[in-house]
């Protein structure tokens, strides 16, 4: 800004100047809380629809079996700061589409005072996720820990034999079902805590 115009700003100048950006940083809050709040509905999208490698929830396996092969890798990770070891039995299943399989993980809590952790889960591709089915998972619930303790949670799945008549998704040769538990603070609602070693949890 020259000094000639510092010196020709007049007061309404100024009070319009602050009225601009006082309005702009007005709609940026709301703009951040805008996409604070659609979160959980990005979340409740994802799970209804599959997008962006999100599994479904079935409530009954599938009502038919095609000769359509797809390989299952299975993923276990640990997100950073939690001392469990995540294993899950066997990185691969070769299965047709229909069928309902199960997998088993196990968990360990490696430290000398009891953890909670909860599970998120992801699908690649991104475009087989509304076709993996999950009858029984343990994902989305507080699992706590205690030291030394060893958990196992299963996964009951399926793939849905309609992934054979979408041309996005019939390709995919292989899909990677992925977990990742987090670290979670202790909260004061019900957890899934001393359940039984073969027990899993449903997603909500």
């Amino acid at each position: 800004m020259s000094d000639a115009h510092l010196e020709t700003a007049t007061p309404r100048d100024w009070k319009r100047d602050l009225k601009v950006a006082s309005a702009a940083f007005a709609f940026g809050l709301a703009m951040f809380g805008a996409a604070y709040a659609a979160v959980p509905l990005y979340d409740l999208f994802c799970r209804v629809t599959g997008f962006g490698g999100t599994t479904m929830r079935a409530e009954r396996p599938a009502d038919r079996v095609i000769d359509h092969p797809v390989d299952i890798r299975f993923d276990s990770n640990i997100g950073a700061g939690l001392p469990w070891r995540f294993q899950v039995d066997t990185t691969r299943h070769s299965i047709k589409a229909g069928e309902t399989h199960t997998m088993t993980y196990k968990v360990t809590n490696l430290a000398s005072v009891p953890v909670t952790g909860m599970a998120t889960y992801n699908v690649a591709p991104a475009e087989t996720g509304r076709y993996f089915n999950k009858l029984e998972c343990f994902c989305f619930t507080e699992q706590t820990l205690a030291p030394g303790e060893s958990r196992e949670f299963t996964v009951v799945y399926f793939v849905d034999p309609a992934i054979a008549d979408d041309p996005s998704a019939r390709t995919a040769n292989t899909i990677t079902l992925s977990y990742t538990f987090y670290r979670q603070t202790q909260s004061s609602k019900p957890v899934a805590q001393g359940a039984a070693p073969t027990a899993g949890s449903r997603t909500n």
